[in-house]
């Protein structure tokens, strides 16, 4: 049953995500997400319907533009598959319930905010600030107890804390973002956080490696290894902490 919504979900999954490709572009911007079409960023021509189909068009397309042929950027399909999949592991996990569409919800957000880090270097407050706040009061309503805001409240001071210690590395946008994986993880936030962090010592070291000292200086975008974490949380989290809790208990 539950493979068949996942692979029913796709589809709209793939509409999500060419939405999100139009909410990097432009949020960061202050643009109406509405209106006007969608158009060719160089040559500025509206694009038919037939040249905005998610992952289809780009790859009719070979990537480029009908009218201009000026490359267009892998990060727009790259959005649109990682949003098909994550909406369809949503439904496969948590099936037909209101966990699904929360679960599915806050992986678009999480798409979305990478997306907007990876080109503009910022967490937009427009996309994250009231995801949390919706993602905080669906998951009270359908599971009510404290532990919601609580993580969101302890995830959000531990990156304000790591912030004020280090502010090079470390952005408010990550601390608003970090409100949001408490109110979606709960007390799985936790391996959110420490697997964003593992995750990002990987481009850490190789910068340290290939530029020395001075790498120190090299700002890298932290809201996409977030989000990386939070994805391992949210489909592996009970798992990983009651491993861990199993661990050191015997």
């Amino acid at each position: 049953m539950n493979a068949a919504l996942a692979a029913f979900a796709l589809a709209p999954g793939l509409a999500v995500g060419s939405f999100l490709n139009v909410l990097a572009v432009r949020v960061p911007l202050r643009r109406s997400v509405i209106k006007p079409r969608s158009a060719c960023m160089s040559c500025g021509t509206e694009l038919a319907w037939y040249d905005n189909l998610p992952l289809v068009s780009y790859a009719v397309l070979k990537g480029r533009c009908r009218t201009c042929g000026t490359g267009i950027s892998p990060l727009y399909p790259a959005v649109e598959l990682a949003t098909a999949l994550l909406v369809a592991a949503s439904a496969w996990r948590f099936g037909l319930t209101g966990e699904a569409a929360v679960a599915a919800f806050f992986c678009a957000v999480l798409v979305a905010v990478t997306a907007t880090d990876l080109t503009h270097r910022i967490v937009p407050n427009r996309i994250v600030v009231p995801a949390a706040a919706i993602v905080l009061v669906a998951h009270t309503a359908l599971e009510p107890r404290p532990e919601w805001a609580l993580a969101a409240l302890g995830a959000s001071f531990f990156l304000f804390a790591a912030a004020l210690a280090y502010p090079a590395g470390m952005g408010m946008g990550d601390v608003k973002l970090a409100l949001l994986m408490g109110a979606a993880l709960g007390k799985s936030v936790s391996i959110a956080l420490f697997a964003g962090m593992i995750f990002a010592l990987v481009p850490s070291v190789f910068l340290l490696a290939r530029h020395g000292s001075s790498a120190r200086k090299m700002g890298i975008p932290f809201a996409p290894f977030l989000a990386l974490g939070s994805v391992v949380a949210l489909f592996a989290g009970g798992t990983l902490l009651h491993a861990y809790w199993a661990f050191f208990t015997h």
